[in-house]
Parts: structure tokens; sequence; C-alpha cells
């Protein structure tokens, strides 16, 4: 038996779930602000729901319009008495439109990646391969410009690769410590820019602050909570996302589905071709020819049993080949010129799968050619 360290036992028996303690949710709740318009709003890894919930509450529940992916069954259910739109599943299972939402609060699961069955780990960095980095590689296109997000990680998470990822794509990036201090967790707030929009200088500096904070190297100030924090605007979104829906049907749906119908196909024929029809029989008796022909394009297929006994199962086909020929030719001067002519060509094959009792070639597969 493979035997755990506590801490990766604890986090195996949680799925990676660390929800957010409840003051550092009031304090950084406080530093968000509403704009003028409806806003969408996004919590991918919602668990309960409850900060993506409060969140909407302290924007205006009025304008906000919640969504929510959550993968576990339990928090997901729970989660949709509080949001407005929740999904349970994978969050690599999902279509959701980029450049939807105002906010992205983003506490992702914890943890190393672990190699599939495959060898292949499925993280295209260069760092070390975090759960934190495939998230938030997952969500950052689904913010629009000039929004905000708030994300919520271990601060040891903070190397080279991150820290560079967050200074490209965020402006006014500040780093706080959570007030709960078991998991180490800190709060990253910024507001995601184009690159060209970036500050040379200031950049740098930044990155710098994140990589001595990620090496422990400088002591980071707690969340505070008398408003000194800078508030950050959630922008209005012009409409609701056109695409949020889990790629793979939930169970859920799979049955509302069934029970809607009646059954898995209640008109088979309607989405799988035409009712089968009883066959006319000919005007005449088919010749020898005319059964080879119907034999090879498949059309006469199923148990035949001969006068003799045997007892086949036909089936027939016809599929193209290419014939190469190959032709030479003296030139004037005395040369050879090749020519190689590639013919179709049709090769009707029939099957028989022999099902005769007693019978030495029983089970096996006779082919005509």
């Amino acid at each position: 038996m493979a035997l755990m360290f506590p801490r990766l036992a604890r986090n195996f028996i949680k799925n990676g779930y660390f929800p957010t303690d409840e003051a550092t949710l009031e304090r950084a709740l406080s530093a968000l602000a509403p704009s003028s318009g409806t806003m969408c709003i996004l919590d991918p890894c919602a668990g309960e729901g409850v900060a993506i919930a409060e969140a909407a509450h302290a924007l205006g529940r009025e304008q906000v319009t919640a969504y929510a992916v959550e993968y576990d069954t339990e928090r997901a259910t729970h989660a949709r008495n509080l949001v407005d739109h929740c999904l349970q599943g994978d969050l690599m299972d999902t279509l959701i439109s980029r450049q939807s939402f105002g906010l992205l609060w983003l506490n992702p699961p914890y943890g190393d990646l672990n190699r599939g069955a495959d060898g292949n780990i499925g993280y295209p960095g260069k760092g070390r391969p975090r759960l934190e980095k495939l998230f938030y590689q997952r969500t950052l296109p689904l913010l629009q410009y000039d929004g905000v997000l708030v994300l919520i990680i271990p601060i040891y998470v903070l190397d080279a690769e991150f820290v560079g990822w967050l200074t490209r794509h965020f402006a006014d990036l500040r780093l706080y410590r959570a007030v709960d201090t078991q998991f180490k967790q800190v709060v990253i707030f910024g507001r995601r820019v184009r690159q060209r929009e970036l500050a040379g200088s200031d950049t740098k500096t930044v990155r710098q602050q994140l990589l001595q904070a990620g090496q422990g190297d400088i002591d980071v100030d707690v969340l505070p909570d008398d408003g000194s924090c800078p508030t950050y605007t959630v922008p209005s979104s012009q409409a609701n996302p056109e695409h949020f829906y889990r790629i793979t049907l939930e169970p859920e749906q799979f049955a509302a589905e069934v029970h809607r119908l009646q059954g898995m196909w209640p008109a088979i024929e309607t989405y799988l071709g035409a009712a089968q029809r009883i066959p006319r029989p000919p005007a005449r008796a088919l010749s020898h020819w005319h059964l080879a022909l119907a034999l090879a394009a498949g059309a006469i297929s199923g148990v035949v049993t001969a006068k003799t006994g045997k007892v086949l199962v036909v089936k027939g086909d016809t599929h193209k080949e290419k014939s190469l020929t190959t032709e030479y030719r003296e030139r004037d001067d005395g040369s050879v010129a090749e020519t190689r002519i590639l013919t179709d060509r049709f090769v009707p094959i029939i099957r028989a799968w022999d099902m005769t009792p007693n019978s030495p070639t029983r089970g096996q597969v006779l082919t005509i050619r």
C-alpha cells in the first residue's frame, strides 16, 4: 500500500478544494466597485458558490449576472441556489465565450499536476507544473480587457513563470497576504490590459516584488480592513456570454432528456434514416448475374442456408483499387521513355462467415474476390 503525506492526503480528499476564509473574502470584496451598467462575473472554481454570490451582492445584485463552474456534484448543487448559472463538471470540459466577464474570481485547486496513463502531464509551460497555473491559463481568455482579476493562491506558487504571466497580462497589480495563514494564501488584484499598454519600469518593479514574495525574501502585508486597499471597478459587459455550457452532457441533463423524449430514440427513423420498408419481390426471378451484382454491392446480406445444409453469414462489398501499368517506348535518340498508368479498378469482395454445425471451417471467414 502506498503511503501519502498528511498534507497531500487532505488535498486528495478535498480534490484541491480550499475555500476562501470569511475574513479574507470580506476584505477582498471591499476593494471592488461596480460600474454603471450590467456586469457578468465568473468563479470557475466556485465550490459552494459563496464567494461569487457575495461578490454579486457587493456589486449590486440587480446589476450582476453571476456564473460559476464546480467539479464536485454536491457543492455544485449548493452553488446553483446562489448564482444565476452554474455548471457541474471539469472546467477543461466546458465551452465558455472569451472576454465575456468583467470580474474573474479565481481560487483554483492547489497541487502539482500528475502524469496520466500515457505519461503526459498536459501542461504546456516550462516551470513547475501546478494546478494553479493550468486553471489560470484556461480562464485568462474569459476575462475581458479592463476586467478585474482576484486571484487567491499559495504564495510559494509565485515562481518566475507565473509572475511573468501576471506582469504581462495585468496592470495595477497588488499583492496581499490572506487573513487566515493556514494555507499560506495570498490575494492578488489586477486589471487586464494589452501588453503594449504596460509601462516598462513599473512592470519590472512589480515583477521583482512578486518574485521576492514567492521566494519568501520579503514580508507581504495582510489584506487591510480599513479601506486603504485601492479600489478596482468591475466594468460592465456588452452582453451575456454566448456560450456557457459543458461539452459532455451532464448526468442530470441526460436523464431529463431521456424523460422528455420518453426513451432514447422515440423517433429513430427520423434521426437515423427512413423507416424500414418491406422490400417488394422483383418482377421476375433474379439471374445469377443479378444475384452476383447485388451481393457484391452489399444489397444482399445476412444468413444464407444452402440446399446442402451449409449455413453462411454473407456480406458483400466493393472497393476501388489502383492498377499500375508500365509502358516503355524508345525515343528517336535511342533513349527509353517509361510511362506509368494508374487505372481505377473496382474489386468486389464477398465475405462469408461459416456457421454450419460440425463444419471443419466453422467460425472461419471465407473470402471470395
